[in-house]
Formats: C-alpha cells, sequence, structure tokens
C-alpha cells in the first residue's frame, strides 16, 4: 500500500469518526491528495465512510453501524457531556441534567433528539408523566467516550449554540 494512504488508514484508525477537514489539518496534506486516497481506501473497503447530520466521517471497518452513528453524535461536545452526565447518574431527569450541565432546555432537546435517533438515550415515562433519560447500551458508550473527544471545530459550533440558547431565553 502507497505510504500516504497508509498514513491516511492510520489517522482514521486513531481518531475513528474524524472528518475530512480534520484529516487535512492533521495530516498536512493537500485537499485533493487526501481526497484521492480516501476514494480508494473506501473503494478498497479499509475504511468506511459515514454520513450522519449533514456531516461525513470516516471509520476504520471494524466499527459496527451503532458505533458509528453514537460516536458521530458523541464527538459533539455537548452530547457528550450529556451522555457522561446520564452514565455517571445511570438515568437523569431532563430538568435537572439541563442544570447541572449549566445548558437551556432547548439545547438538551436538541441533543437528546440526535442521541436518541442514534440509540444511545432512551427516554421512558414514568409515574406521574415523568421523564427519566438512560443510556441504551452504558458499557459501549462509555468505551466510545474514552474513544473520542470533541474537534475544536465542534466545540466552537456547540458554544455557539448554546451562546444562541441563551441570548433567545433571556427574551
Amino acid at each position: 500500500m502507497n505510504e500516504t494512504r497508509a498514513q491516511i488508514e492510520a489517522e482514521i484508525g486513531t481518531d475513528p469518526g474524524i472528518h475530512f477537514n480534520a484529516l487535512v489539518r492533521d495530516l498536512s496534506l493537500a485537499p485533493g491528495q487526501i481526497q484521492y486516497h480516501v476514494r480508494r481506501l473506501v473503494d478498497d473497503g479499509r475504511v468506511i465512510r459515514h454520513e450522519q447530520f449533514g456531516r461525513t466521517h470516516y471509520y476504520p471497518p471494524e466499527y459496527d453501524a451503532w458505533e458509528r452513528d453514537a460516536v458521530a453524535v458523541l464527538r459533539r461536545e455537548t452530547a457528550g457531556a450529556i451522555a457522561t452526565a446520564i452514565y455517571s447518574r445511570e438515568s437523569a431527569r431532563p430538568g435537572a441534567l439541563a442544570a447541572d450541565l449549566d445548558i437551556p432546555r432547548s439545547t438538551l432537546e436538541h441533543h437528546l433528539s440526535h442521541l436518541e435517533d442514534c440509540d444511545v438515550v432512551e427516554r421512558e415515562y414514568v409515574r406521574g408523566n415523568r421523564v427519566s433519560l438512560s443510556l441504551v447500551r452504558p458499557s459501549e458508550t462509555a468505551a466510545l467516550l474514552e474513544a473520542v473527544s470533541p474537534t475544536p471545530g465542534t466545540r466552537l459550533v456547540d458554544r455557539f449554540e448554546r451562546l444562541v440558547d441563551s441570548l433567545l431565553e433571556e427574551e
């Protein structure tokens, strides 16, 4: 295998769910060069290309569909913080979770909908029509949380969303 392709494959293995721009930034290669080699890696089955929530992520082939979906959402700083908080409590009520994380309820609900879409979090209605949140696969989710960390770009987007939400709540 070509050295550049091996370098790209290694980077994807080290940082599952990485975005194209992060590959360009981390490897200091020309975008066209990375695009060509990533396409070859995908065609050869050595890398999986996965689109989720309008973004394209790249994974080693050993990641199954649930793991790819989960990593795509857990790479977001706020979603990762929500999953971590639920994991530490085993279950949580949405209002308390929003207060503990110091995020607007609308931001929490936005990220919860993505976490639910990816089967990471489930919502259960308990006595008195109260909602309880829990992780669908707690141990697997905890392992994925350790494997991924939000990139500076996703942190910036999450913090901008929080800012806008907090400004809208003040009105």
